[in-house]
């Protein structure tokens, strides 16, 4: 559970081109100078910056709700908490 915040909460590398170091461990092309070759061989799509920027978007997005919606369970818990004391 740890992990799934921590990835969630964490700040994405600088991006350059196709080698991310951050992600090395997930990619299938682990060479540089194989990844160079294969970028200039024509082989793969040209890398699409518009789905990475929307992605980072929709992440700001999310993170934005679940901290809004947090504050807002964190609130009603002391509403709550404030009422039944004043019951009492």
């Amino acid at each position: 559970m740890i992990r799934v915040i921590k990835n969630l909460f964490h700040r994405p590398a600088i991006k350059m081109g196709r080698v991310d170091n951050s992600r090395i461990h997930t990619t299938r092309l682990r060479n540089a100078q194989f990844v160079s070759f294969i970028t200039e061989s024509g082989s793969l799509q040209p890398f699409s910056t518009d789905r990475y920027d929307a992605r980072l978007r929709r992440r700001k997005m999310i993170k934005a709700l679940l901290a809004t919606g947090a504050a807002a369970g964190a609130a009603w818990v002391l509403l709550e908490s404030a009422h039944a004391l004043t019951m009492f």
